[in-house]
């Protein structure tokens, strides 16, 4: 459940693998997300083929739906079912329920992720599928490292946008970990 307000100091940061290997989950979910998004988009459209000049609206759909999945996850729950799965949720920086506006304005900040690594793929005039792979990998991943510069080790977009990413684990002893406790991995 949510506080109202949490001591900042006692709130645990979950460990960066643990952060990344709910990352790679969410992205196998959100695929599915996006699957469904772009065969009701063909569907509505009466696309019949991939090259029908449909593309910018299609993108919007494809960007749109994961972002409505996520904010209302992290605005009802501050959990998608990966973070529940690795015990891990999304707040405002004091501890509280993070509001839909917060929730929207982190998934557009969220893009961070990837639009370097796009851009980059870009401009350097790559166009294989395995070079546009490797680009996100390493954008990903880079990404992921600047969280090791954070005072609190979190990611970025998050400090930016006033949000955290929390440990719910429970803690040793028998306590259920409420938004608090130390650090771990």
């Amino acid at each position: 459940m949510f506080s109202s307000a949490v001591n900042a100091a006692s709130i645990r940061t979950p460990g960066l693998r643990r952060r990344m290997g709910c990352f790679i989950y969410e992205g196998v979910l959100l695929f599915g997300v996006v699957f469904v998004s772009a065969l009701l988009y063909a569907v509505l459209t009466n696309q019949r083929n991939a090259m029908q000049g449909r593309e910018g609206l299609l993108i919007i759909a494809l960007v749109l739906m994961p972002g409505l999945y996520l904010v209302w996850y992290w605005s009802q729950t501050g959990q998608t079912l990966p973070m529940q799965t690795w015990h891990i949720r999304l707040t405002a920086a004091g501890g509280q329920r993070v509001s839909r506006l917060r929730a929207t304005v982190r998934y557009l900040a969220s893009w961070v992720w990837f639009l370097p690594a796009l851009a980059l793929w870009h401009i350097a005039g790559w166009r294989s599928a395995g070079a546009l792979m490797a680009a996100l990998a390493g954008g990903v991943i880079g990404y992921a490292l600047l969280a090791l510069l954070h005072p609190q080790r979190q990611f970025w977009h998050d400090a930016a946008c006033g949000t955290r990413l929390i440990d719910t684990r429970p803690i040793p002893g028998g306590a259920a970990a409420s938004p608090g406790g130390g650090s771990s991995q």
